[in-house]
């Protein structure tokens, strides 16, 4: 079972006290599949940690067309970055892929936190992260690449979402992610 201890240890250092304030300041919720955290047009008011389950954040392309922008997994933060820095309705839809179990800290508790002990100024950590993927899979980034981060850094991300899902994430077509994934199991490397 994950404690508040062990999950604020992944941003820094923090005391019993902190820990004890952190639960009293943030709720456990359950979501079943297909469940909203966000949608279009609704503000980004709550970071999250994923205690269990697995989550989509996505827009459309057009009507039809799924745009990926980051997958989340089981014992990782998350939030809507730009929504939630800029306190503007988002864009996106954020939404759990599996049946999960989050932590959510509303971003009046996260200031009051913060009032109470400078500890809980490295939860701006949380946010760093929610930016991360940004860096990783721009424009000159070949498939090849991009595929081989997430074989490097997030391999899970393969046996919990469909390949269609993956290369939109990657930002390639299925067909092209087909192509790397066949090649690299023969050992060509392709760009």
């Amino acid at each position: 079972m994950t404690t508040t201890a062990t999950v604020l240890a992944k941003i820094g250092s923090f005391s019993e006290n902190d820990c004890r304030l952190f639960e009293q300041k943030s709720q456990a919720r359950n979501l079943p599949k297909g469940d909203f955290v966000l949608r279009p047009g609704e503000v980004c008011r709550s970071v999250y940690y994923i205690l269990a389950g697995d989550f989509l954040q996505y827009n459309y392309y057009d009507e039809i067309e799924l745009n990926v922008l980051d997958l989340h997994l089981t014992c990782e933060w998350f939030a809507d970055y730009g929504s939630f820095i800029w306190q503007k309705p988002s864009q996106n839809f954020v939404q759990a892929y599996s049946d999960s179990q989050i932590w959510e800290l509303s971003v009046e508790n996260l200031h009051q936190l913060i009032s109470l002990s400078p500890a809980f100024f490295q939860l701006g950590k949380i946010l760093e992260s929610s930016t991360s993927r940004l860096h990783f899979f721009d424009n000159r980034m070949t498939p090849t690449q991009k595929y081989q981060f997430i074989l490097d850094h997030k391999p899970q991300l393969l046996q919990k979402f469909p390949l269609k899902i993956i290369a939109s994430y990657l930002k390639i077509s299925p067909e092209t992610l087909s192509r790397v994934r066949e090649s690299l199991a023969k050992g060509k490397i392709i760009s």
